[in-house]
Order: structure tokens, then C-alpha cells, then sequence
């Protein structure tokens, strides 16, 4: 097997379409007896409806819950006894599911997502019972800070684009849905051709596809999903907001509109990250778990070597359409914003002006190439890979990484960041916490040592 993320990104992949649209794509990978199955959906928050906010987040929590054929309270176990794992997610792309489990359970990890994809149940109960879940998640995020400002910092950023709706929803779409909604959602995004299935590991690649061809051959095909036309307009100037709520630490956030994975300037934008906050994966379910290497980054220097801030991170991640670069600072304690805005402010600045050195650029590439094998270190992994850029439309994107990382120049880099961090295309959020009052302090406090 091959040694490296590289190697492995152009090893044979078979890719077959069925009848019904169904999109397959099959890796084997023999270093050991796993298998993992992704099923993924192009649906996410994008893609919802006035009213229907959270739609797609709270469809995918229904479809744990059961299906003609899977007693809602075994859908877990069955991966289980194998001594697997099962999880899923949704975003503003899209929505998958995933089993990965030893290789001899291939033909049970087929049939849930068969069930999953064609038969499942949507009981009004559970439909009610998932509604205060998703509620409870949804205001345990507004009482973190930085979930909060992060959540509003895109919501400003975007004035026209399904990007600005976070994907768990509006509270008043979450209180007002019914189960109708959910279930019609279900069955227009739900369907064979708007869906791509994943297998890596150590599996026969023709084997597999007989295998996904009985399980999956006979759902039908279904209507073309409607797909989102709108297209963010042009930003002329700078935005900002304010949050004020009672806490104890005070955040930074600002948000410039970024290029889609699969613009020409995408690879020059991750390397620019990697020299202002440090080098990440692009693999949106592995990479953020492993931090990047910041100590010798501009911002770390700037804000965290001066005790100005106590961490800073940036965010920027494949996506289908343009969405942001986010850039995130926590205040020390008793540093004003103001006085960390501006020094974040007057780094972005001297990057306009003088761009990046050769190398500051190559240190970017080698640690950036050193993430994409962590981002392809397990069959679980490769799948996700393999499936998340097929969805976003881009592929080729995952497979030629490293080599579009090694084109990328300090010119390149330079000319991005003319452009991308400009006064006119930024966001700046705050959140600027109000004292919280004595006797909340001081159970907080209690609490803690208890």
C-alpha cells in the first residue's frame, strides 16, 4: 500500500454511476481489515427554504431514528456488534452519514444506508422529541460566546447568499416546523441521483459494487433537487457588529469573503492562512481536532508573543460556493478590543503592502503537505475525502493538493491578499462582555470546586 497521503490520492479509485444516479466510488485499502461507508447527500443549509432553517440538520438527526426495516432502537447496535463506529453531520454543503467498522460488515453498513436513504420513518413523536433537542443544542451555542459571535459575524458578512443562515437553524423556523416539512425535505434531497456513495478499505472493489448495486439499484431515481442560483454581491465596505452579553472574556472575529475550493486562488489563500495563524488540513472532519504549528506564525507573534491576545486561529474551508476567511483573537484579560483590533488590523495591512517572503511560503507548503497526510491517515478518512470534494464539485481539488500547494508563489500569495484583505471586504465582530454579577460569580465559582 502506498506510504503517503500523496501516493494514496492517486492510487486506483473506481467510480461507477448506477442507473438510478447513484454515484460509487471505491478504494481498496488492504493495510488492515476496516471498511468505511460514507453516504453523502448534496443537501445542507445552503439549500433551505424560507422558514425552513435548520431543515436539513434536524433531518439528518430524524434519519438515526429508525426505518422499515431497522427497529429505531437497533440502528446503533448493528454497527456496534461489529465493533464499529457511526456517526454523521451536516453543513451548508452538505449532509452525510458514516460507518466504519471491519470489513466483513460491508454488506451491513450497505443495507443502513439503503434503509437511510429510501425508508425511513419520521414518527410525529420523534419529530417532537428531536424539536427540543435541537432547541436545547441550538441555545447551549448562543450561551457560548464565541459560538455566538462566529454565528453572527457570517450572518452579517452575507446579505443575500443561504451561507448567512447557520445550519442549525433560526429559533422561530425550529419552533414553527411541522413534521410535513421535515419529511418532504427528506424525500426532494433523498434521492440516489443527488447522493454519492463511498467504500474504502479492504474490500474487492468489483465485489463491492454487485454488493451496492443490490442494496441501492432498486430505489428509484427522483426529481432534480432544486439547487441555490443566488450570488453573494460584491461587499463595498467594511461591516462591523457589537455583542454584549454577560461573561467573562472578550473575542475578536473578522471575516473576509474568501475564494471556493475550487477557485484559482483557493490553494494561494490556505497557504496565506498557514503564514498568518498556521497551517491546517483541508479535511473538515479531522483536520481542526490536531493543532496547527503557530509559534513562528505572523499573528501568533504579533498577538500571542505580546500577551495581547491569549489565542488566535484562523478558519478558511472548502466549500462549493465563496464563503469567508475568519480570523479569531481571545483577548488577555484587561486588554481592551480596541487595542487588539488594531494590532491585528495593522498585520493584515502589512501583508497588502509587502506581501509574504519566499520563505515564510515554502515553510507554509512543506507544513501544509505534512497536514494532508494526516488528513488521509485512515480509511475513515480517505473516505471523507474522497466523498466531501465529490459533493462540493471539485475532486480533483483533494487529489492534485500537494501539487497545487508546490505552485503556489509569494506573487500569488501577495495579490490574494491585496485583494482579500481589504478594508472594503471585511467583517469585524466583537464580543464585548458585561460584567457578570456578583452572585452568579461566585456560584460559578462554588461549582467549580465542587
Amino acid at each position: 500500500m502506498a506510504s503517503s497521503a500523496e501516493a494514496r490520492v492517486v492510487a486506483p479509485v473506481r467510480s461507477v454511476t448506477l442507473g438510478n444516479g447513484l454515484k460509487v466510488i471505491v478504494q481498496e485499502e488492504h493495510t488492515a481489515p476496516l471498511a468505511s461507508v460514507w453516504c453523502w447527500y448534496k443537501v445542507g443549509s445552503k439549500d433551505e427554504g424560507q422558514g425552513l432553517t435548520g431543515v436539513s440538520h434536524w433531518v439528518e438527526h430524524m434519519n438515526f431514528k429508525g426505518t422499515t426495516n431497522i427497529p429505531r432502537d437497533q440502528v446503533k447496535g448493528i454497527i456496534e456488534q461489529f465493533g464499529g463506529s457511526w456517526n454523521g453531520y451536516t453543513w451548508i454543503d452538505q449532509t452525510t452519514y458514516l460507518e466504519t467498522a471491519t470489513s466483513d460488515a460491508l454488506d451491513r453498513m450497505l443495507f443502513i444506508e439503503s434503509e437511510r436513504m429510501a425508508r425511513c420513518l419520521y414518527h410525529p413523536d420523534d419529530c417532537e422529541s428531536e424539536r427540543t433537542v435541537i432547541i436545547s443544542e441550538l441555545q447551549g451555542g448562543e450561551n457560548d460566546p464565541d459560538q455566538l459571535l462566529d454565528q453572527e459575524l457570517v450572518a452579517t458578512a452575507f446579505k443575500a447568499h443561504a451561507y448567512r443562515h447557520p445550519t442549525i437553524g433560526w429559533i422561530a423556523d425550529l419552533e414553527s416546523m411541522a413534521r410535513e416539512d421535515l419529511y418532504g425535505h427528506y424525500r426532494r434531497y433523498y434521492v440516489p441521483n443527488n447522493a454519492t456513495l463511498v467504500i474504502v478499505g479492504d474490500v474487492d472493489a468489483d465485489a463491492a459494487i454487485r454488493q451496492v448495486e443490490r442494496h441501492f439499484g432498486q430505489i428509484p431515481a427522483g426529481a432534480e433537487p432544486p439547487r441555490i442560483r443566488t450570488a453573494e454581491p460584491e461587499q463595498t465596505g467594511e461591516r462591523r457588529l457589537t455583542i454584549r452579553k454577560e461573561g467573562t472574556t472578550a473575542y475578536l472575529k473578522v471575516g473576509f469573503h474568501a475564494p471556493a475550493a475550487g477557485d484559482p486562488e483557493f490553494f494561494p489563500a490556505i497557504v496565506l492562512d498557514a503564514v498568518l495563524t498556521g497551517a491546517k488540513g483541508i479535511n473538515l472532519w479531522f483536520s481542526f481536532r490536531v493543532p496547527p504549528p503557530q509559534r513562528r506564525t505572523r499573528l501568533y507573534r504579533a498577538l500571542v508573543d505580546t500577551g495581547l491576545a491569549s489565542t488566535v486561529s484562523g478558519g478558511l474551508l472548502p466549500t462549493a460556493h465563496p464563503f469567508l476567511y475568519i480570523v479569531s483573537a481571545t483577548a488577555t484579560t484587561g486588554t481592551p478590543l480596541t487595542t487588539v483590533e488594531s494590532r491585528l488590523l495593522q498585520e493584515f495591512d502589512g501583508v497588502r503592502q509587502q506581501g509574504v517572503s519566499a520563505a515564510e511560503v515554502h515553510v507554509a507548503q512543506t507544513q501544509l503537505k505534512a497536514r494532508l497526510v494526516f488528513d488521509a491517515d485512515s480509511v475513515t478518512n480517505i473516505a471523507h475525502q474522497l466523498g466531501y470534494f465529490e459533493t462540493i464539485g471539485c475532486p480533483e481539488v483533494y487529489r492534485d493538493a500537494s501539487a497545487r500547494i508546490d505552485a503556489v508563489t509569494p506573487e500569488q500569495v501577495a495579490a490574494l491578499a491585496r485583494r482579500m484583505l481589504s478594508e472594503s471586504n471585511r467583517t469585524v465582530g466583537w464580543f464585548d462582555p458585561l460584567p457578570v454579577p456578583d452572585d452568579v460569580s461566585r456560584r460559578h465559582s462554588e461549582h467549580e470546586r465542587a
